[in-house]
């Protein structure tokens, strides 16, 4: 390894540089609710395996604060997504065609949260009706008419 890479390892070590996380600092126009989908489907899927899950069963106890854990980030990641589609994507405009666009979101932002609290498979369902509700208003506002997608 030469001087100048060593160097720049001791300084990544040193003073690493801040973490950026941002959609798009530009308004780049790539949306797309799936990635709100993807998220809440995982929230499902796990609250499903933690309400089947044998906890007599050895190694359980990990499984279930595994499961627990991919729950909660998936419950997160759904709120990031929807929270960029409602503030990035959508505007002033929209609400003229979807009146219930802010209700909407709000809803389902909460609902997300409640899915991180909880172990409920009716809560995980609601979470997938309100992230259909915004695909359809995405879908919609862009003129088309892209049918909703599950998992089976």
């Amino acid at each position: 390894m030469n001087f100048l890479a060593r160097l720049f390892d001791v300084v990544d070590v040193c003073s690493p540089a801040p973490e950026a996380s941002a959609h798009c600092d530009g308004p780049c126009g790539v949306y797309d609710p799936a990635s709100a989908r993807i998220a809440g489907e995982a929230v499902l899927s796990m609250t499903k395996k933690l309400v089947g899950l044998d906890m007599s069963a050895a190694g359980a106890h990990n499984t279930y604060s595994r499961f627990v854990a991919i729950k909660e980030q998936e419950a997160e990641e759904a709120k990031r997504q929807l929270n960029i589609l409602w503030h990035d994507y959508f505007k002033p405009d929209h609400l003229e065609a979807f009146p219930e666009l802010h209700t909407t979101f709000w809803k389902a932002a909460k609902q997300a949260s409640k899915c991180k609290t909880t172990v409920d498979v009716a809560a995980a369902e609601e979470l997938m009706t309100q992230i259909e509700a915004i695909h359809n208003m995405f879908w919609k506002s862009k003129g088309r008419d892209i049918p909703w997608y599950t998992a089976s």
